[in-house]
């Protein structure tokens, strides 16, 4: 694409104008593949610069194209003209909140003219806008341009006069319908009026309201950023000590030091019993903050399922130390393979099959994994005490523990540093589980990756 593809012109010369360039610009903006919430966005935007310059300008040229953008994005483009030169050669909205509605908005240089210019960034999952696709969507919008009341109005004394110059005689007549004709005037102009006072209070409070939530959005990423700014923090400043707690646990245990008695060996056992299972609760928290941050970036490649549960099965069958519980893994169904990053997707598998080793008793803990149309279904199941219904969406909540859990246990940090991996490898994990009937945790990946 060489330049801007235009779709749609229009004037804007009175105040009833700026109702229509809002309604094609909403129109234009799902034309082109905005979602809803954006073409509310531009459609604000628009209207609230089209009553500014007809205010300002006597009025605007509206031009309505697509443009390329940075790294090869289609942007919606919305060209305002004004009628008349802007009186300081720039324009500033009345509301400063409307530029935020929109990614660009500011005057430019076109041609001669100054152009006051508003775009919005189009979807990468909208539907292809290629040359034939545009020519489309111009012809369509074409087609569709909507008829105010006024130009029927219009088109009405174009038809009065027409049977005035046929039938001369029937003036009278003529008279009684042109009395019609402008009381029908006077309630139309009274509609559109309330109409307009309706809707400049409705871009008020829609101005106002994502003015609040952008606020909003910003305090809770400053939150989400601190908190995974402490997390990394403490568990770096706790990383050495604890590191160094084990290793001098190791010498005094070590047969070369003097030898301890049996107390003292069993306490320092305790000592660096207590070490690793802190120096894992840090490594949990930095991988929960890194995580969180966002700074997990999947390295993508087609997976071998059936060689990632054979590599599983060796590494955690000494894990199955119960003689009542049996780790069984089965073999995935050819052709196995999947796009995803396959250290993230066995950290995830590991994680959750050492869960279901640790809190079953007896019976067995499965791994198996089916494909189901265009995904794959991977589940790990046991045959220990369930979990009820009402805590299924907890367990993913961070530092939190089924309650009779902590007997056995652990941090509180697996299951949600699990399901964030998941979710950065395009996929969901859910739970099923009845108290007395054991747990499944399923993922679903799709078969061609994220």
């Amino acid at each position: 694409m060489t330049g801007p593809a235009v779709l749609l012109q229009m004037a804007l010369r009175v105040e009833h104008d700026i109702f229509l360039v809002r309604q094609r610009g909403r129109e234009v903006a799902a034309a082109v593949g905005l979602e809803h919430q954006d073409q509310v966005r531009i459609a604000t935007a628009l209207s609230e610069v089209a009553r500014d310059l007809l205010r300002s300008s006597s009025g605007a040229d509206v031009t309505f194209a697509v443009a390329e953008g940075a790294a090869g994005r289609f942007v919606l483009q919305v060209d305002l003209t004004p009628v008349r030169p802007l009186a300081d050669g720039g324009y500033r909205p009345q509301s400063g909140a409307v530029a935020r509605l929109v990614d660009m908005l500011g005057v430019v240089g076109e041609e001669g003219d100054t152009v006051v210019r508003m775009s919005r960034r189009v979807p990468a999952n909208a539907q292809a806008l290629t040359p034939e696709r545009l020519a489309e969507l111009r012809e369509e919008l074409g087609r569709s341009a909507p008829g105010s009341a006024l130009d029927e109005l219009t088109a009405q004394n174009g038809q009065l006069i027409a049977a005035l110059d046929e039938v001369r005689s029937q003036r009278d007549e003529l008279a009684v319908l042109n009395e019609e004709l402008q009381e029908t005037n006077r309630g139309v102009m009274a509609l559109y009026n309330q109409l307009t006072e309706e809707l400049e209070e409705t871009n008020r409070g829609v101005v106002a309201l994502y003015a609040e939530l952008d606020e909003k959005s910003a305090q809770l990423r400053a939150a989400s950023e601190s908190k995974s700014r402490f997390l990394a923090n403490v568990s770096h400043e706790l990383r050495a000590p604890v590191t160094a707690i084990i290793g001098l646990s190791r010498l005094l245990s070590d047969s070369a030091s003097d030898p301890l008695t049996a107390e003292q060996a069993r306490q320092v056992g305790l000592i660096r019993s207590s070490a690793s299972d802190l120096l894992g609760l840090v490594n949990e928290l930095l991988d929960l903050a890194k995580a969180e941050s966002g700074r997990i970036e999947p390295n993508w490649a087609e997976v071998d399922l059936r060689a990632l549960y054979g590599q599983l099965r060796g590494t955690l069958r000494a894990l199955a130390t119960r003689p009542k519980v049996e780790l069984v893994v089965e073999e995935p169904p050819a052709p196995a393979m999947v796009r995803s990053d396959e250290v993230l997707l066995a950290q995830v598998l590991r994680n959750l099959l050492h869960n279901g080793l640790k809190f079953t008793e007896q019976g067995e803990v499965r791994l198996r994994a089916e494909r189901v149309g265009d995904h794959w279904s991977l589940s790990v199941s046991d045959t220990g005490v369930g979990i009820p219904p009402e805590l299924h969406e907890r367990v993913f909540e961070e530092f939190y523990q089924v309650p009779g859990a902590t007997r056995v246990g652990g941090t509180g940090l697996g299951l949600p540093y699990a399901r964030r991996l998941v979710t950065i490898l395009g996929g969901t994990l859910e739970l099923s589980s009845e108290p007395g009937r054991g747990s499944t945790f399923t993922i679903f990946l799709p078969a061609g990756g994220a």
